[in-house]
């Protein structure tokens, strides 16, 4: 790696990853969807999951475009396996 790469790559613009509540996929998804696919432990995911599921949505993660969109769409198929409408979208920080 090139000076020049790595500095690059240390200001790749970050995007917010959000998740939004809806009234058919389980609170157990989504804690499980913070965990496997975000990385936070029990306790975060599931004070997150609490943040959802009462304000609406959260902010769950702050990644490089590429890496949120990577994320976004595992949730996806998880949900989509799952038969759960979950959303989950990214917005420009």
């Amino acid at each position: 790696m090139t000076p020049d790469s790595r500095g690059e790559s240390a200001y790749l613009p970050l995007y917010r990853v959000i998740m939004w509540d809806d009234n058919v996929t389980t609170m157990e998804f989504v804690i499980r969807m913070l965990v496997k696919i975000f990385g936070k432990d029990y306790s975060a995911a599931e004070k997150l999951m609490y943040e959802i599921h009462i304000s609406g949505h959260s902010h769950v993660e702050t990644l490089p475009l590429e890496r949120a969109e990577f994320k976004v769409e595992q949730v996806y198929t998880a949900a989509s396996m799952e038969n759960f409408p979950f959303k989950c979208t990214i917005e420009p920080l």
